[in-house]
């Protein structure tokens, strides 16, 4: 029973050397011209940035980068145990050409993919090769000691080693030493697991940029408790200076009323006019702070009617193209139909535009808006804008804002939360 056990355990041992030697092979023939190709036309795409040409091609070769590397994710886990989370930046992909590849090009992810492939072709490459090289390379002593050398002999001699391969004596020595270097091929799973951990140290989110993420969703979360204080207070004042002082005064007709209606009926009945018409006024107010608040289209019929109701009352002709595959969380639900309004209102107010076209799409967990006008151009994400407060609001979702507005139009904002 123990001599079957560590036979069985002799035979996995050795299927696991000769499992690595294969797949660092594998890695060293895809490794190099990979990495290679990857770099070198990101490196070009990339320069040809300012002159328009990257503009287009930079999207596309970094969605191939991307896709390699993530390949080597997978390869990673299945082969050395190793995981490696992808923490790219979701990418507006109906975003206009120049929005794609700005948010590529701000994405750190971005960057530590290229870091990768330059050590990829170096480092990788040889940690690779090495995990195949000390098992084959004994065995290849073995082959020549067999009778490999007799072949090789006539081409002048062959070099194993240190050893000079002219015939059957130098041919047994290779063999001797390749004897000894299969001591080595123990090493081949550590050096495949070493270059799958040089992998992760590099495709990998470092320390700092763990810390600026944690920084930023601690700002935006701040921003979200300091507007949550301010629409508190506006509702507050919206109340005291509106509906509750209508209200007041109403009351105060009412009891004036009450004392003119035996002495002056004629006059108690315009004061009773004046307080229904103020009960409808204070109504009004009460329903437009609501739909300030959540509109109730939004909590009763969802997203995708709440902004068609928006649509409707914009004074510009608006086309509403909705794909959604079901509601998403509540918090999310308002938080894009408060961002689509403030751009629909900056969009009024600013792009002098004839024409708007909203699009609401939900895919892989992702919900995304673009908001397309073809006004004047000139949309920019500035300290105390409306867009600024849009990216600080999806911002609190762990959401981006993307805003394509060249001089002249069109003008393109592209919004991104995630559904959960």
């Amino acid at each position: 029973m123990t001599i079957e056990t560590r036979n069985g355990s002799w035979s996995t041992r050795t299927r696991g050397i000769g499992l690595a030697a294969v797949r660092g092979l594998a890695l060293t023939l895809v490794t190099l011209p990979g990495a290679l190709l990857g770099f070198t036309l990101s490196l070009v795409s990339i320069a040809l940035v300012p002159v328009g040409i990257g503009v287009f091609t930079t999207p596309w070769v970094l969605t191939g980068v991307r896709a390699y590397a993530d390949w080597r994710r997978v390869l990673a886990a299945e082969w050395g145990g190793v995981r490696i989370p992808s923490a790219y930046r979701p990418i507006p992909k109906d975003a206009h050409a120049w929005a794609r590849t700005y948010a590529m090009l701000r994405d750190p992810a971005t960057w530590r993919d290229l870091r990768w492939l330059q050590v990829d072709m170096t480092a990788g490459y040889v940690t690779a090769l090495l995990s195949a090289v000390v098992v084959l390379y004994p065995l290849e002593g073995l082959a020549v000691a067999a009778g490999l050398w007799r072949p090789l002999a006539k081409t002048g001699g062959y070099w194993y080693g240190f050893v000079r391969v002219s015939d059957q004596s130098s041919a047994l020595a290779a063999g001797a030493l390749g004897v000894a270097l299969l001591a080595l091929a123990p090493l081949a799973p550590r050096l495949l697991t070493a270059h799958f951990r040089l992998t992760r140290s590099l495709l990998g989110a470092g320390q700092g940029e763990l810390a600026e993420r944690v920084r930023v969703l601690t700002e935006t979360r701040r921003d979200a408790v300091d507007t949550s204080a301010a629409e508190l207070r506006r509702i507050e004042r919206d109340l005291h200076d509106g509906a509750q002082a209508r209200l007041v005064a109403m009351g105060m007709d009412l009891g004036t009323i009450e004392m003119l209606l035996d002495k002056d009926p004629a006059q108690a009945k315009r004061l009773l006019a004046q307080a229904r018409q103020s009960s409808v006024d204070a109504l009004t107010e009460l329903r437009d702070l609501v739909r300030g608040i959540h509109p109730p289209v939004l909590a009763e019929r969802g997203l995708g009617d709440a902004v068609r109701a928006l649509a409707l009352r914009l004074p510009v002709a608006t086309e509403v193209n909705v794909e959604l595959e079901g509601r998403p969380d509540a918090p999310v639900e308002s938080a894009a139909y408060f961002a689509v309004s403030e751009v629909l209102t900056n969009a009024v107010k600013h792009s002098g535009a004839d024409r708007i076209w909203i699009d609401l799409h939900q895919a892989e967990g992702m919900l995304r808006i673009t908001v397309t006008d073809n006004g004047r151009g000139g949309a920019l994400i500035t300290a105390g804008s409306g867009l600024a407060g849009v990216e600080r609001r999806l911002g609190t979702f762990d959401g981006v804002l993307a805003v394509s507005s060249p001089a002249g139009g069109p003008t393109m904002v592209t919004m991104e939360i995630p559904c959960a």
